[in-house]
């Protein structure tokens, strides 16, 4: 199942082939998506850091959602100066 099914406002960079290169407008497209795409995968990085998603979650699951409000809100305060 494609992603675009699951979210219909994804945008996708759109692939080079070997015999077929990316234009400018293409080129640019991408660049725009992936400016996008990056502050999102820096946090996605940040949460997994704290291994609270990127392992089994071995405790009570009544303290996850406290537990990861937690971690969001370390990672939030070292964004504000």
């Amino acid at each position: 199942m494609g992603l675009q099914k699951l979210h219909g406002k994804t945008t996708m960079p759109k692939k080079r082939r070997k015999k077929n290169p990316l234009n400018q407008g293409d080129k640019r497209t991408n660049h725009h998506i992936s400016r996008n795409r990056v502050p999102a995968e820096h946090v996605i990085a940040a949460v997994k850091r704290f291994k609270i998603v990127a392992d089994r979650y071995r405790n009570r699951r009544k303290r996850f959602g406290l537990r990861f409000a937690l971690i969001a809100a370390l990672y939030n305060r070292d964004l504000t100066p």
